[in-house]
């Protein structure tokens, strides 16, 4: 991360001062993050730097996005007692966070198979975005957008405000030829118009696994299905995921693997020379 980011977040951390910590004299110590639950790890590289600027010295025991079973230690500290304590809970704070939600799009992913390609959304936590697209994709799964830069997504209220044809003429007549353009569809009729007219994706929001099955055996019937992308978005968890994975979509989104991953618990074990 960036040298500025990590003050921000130390500073945020640590505030003006810190007495709890200063209560520990400047001694080596050797401290452990230990998993206690079975995860996916993430966040280690990150960890390592915030431990770094505390000067102190971290050995990861893991790579990031690997399977990690409970109980097992997964990164060394080694340094200043007080730094170890001053830096502990904002490298679990990562770790904890992009762990969880690295864990969740593996279960997702397992869950849709290798088909279906599991994606993030901008569902995300303001200025915590580029750690949870992360975390995504070492679980296995899409970082989708990481901002509105990056595709023109055209979705209800555009619609409401345009059409759907016009905003499909705009986008193709504005956007770079580089980006792709997705339409955000509720209904047979929009899906067939926003195929027709120029779609690259075309989403099927907050619809049922059901109505989503009908509408690609519609493309398929009217020869548009091969050079479309189609995503399924909305409503799905872990619960109906597989559902959604059998009703011939390319790509399921879900802001579920933000919104509702829990923190992994880790935690770090102090061990003084």
């Amino acid at each position: 991360m960036l040298t500025t980011e990590l003050e921000r977040f130390v500073a945020e951390d640590l505030g003006e001062w810190d007495d709890s910590s200063t209560l520990v004299p400047e001694i080596e110590a050797v401290a452990g993050v230990v998993a206690r639950e079975d995860c996916i790890i993430s966040g280690l590289f990150e960890a390592q730097e915030i431990f770094a600027y505390f000067r102190l010295t971290a050995t990861p025991l893991f790579d990031d996005g690997e399977f990690v079973p409970a109980g097992s230690q997964v990164i060394t500290i080694r340094g200043s007692a007080r730094s170890i304590l001053q830096s502990e809970r904002l490298a679990l704070n990562f770790m904890a966070r992009m762990s969880g939600i690295s864990t969740l799009t593996r279960q997702c992913t397992l869950l849709a198979g290798r088909r279906v390609r599991i994606a993030a959304t901008r569902k995300t936590t303001p200025g915590f975005r580029a750690f949870e697209k992360k975390a995504v994709f070492l679980g296995g799964g899409d970082t989708h957008r990481f901002n509105l830069s990056d595709a023109v997504l055209i979705k209800d209220n555009h619609i409401a405000i345009l059409g759907l044809e016009e905003c499909l003429r705009r986008a193709r007549e504005r956007a770079s030829f580089t980006k792709k353009i997705e339409v955000e569809i509720e209904n047979a009729a929009d899906m067939i118009k926003a195929a027709r007219c120029g779609a690259d994706i075309i989403m099927f929001d907050n619809m049922s696994p059901e109505e989503i099955a009908r509408g690609v055996e519609q493309l398929q019937e009217t020869g548009l299905r091969d050079r479309l992308l189609l995503e399924a978005s909305g409503g799905i968890t872990i619960d109906n995921l597989s559902e959604y994975a059998a009703c011939g979509v390319d790509v399921i989104s879900l802001g579920a693997l933000t919104r509702d991953a829990k923190w992994i618990d880790l935690s770090l074990e102090m061990q003084v020379h």
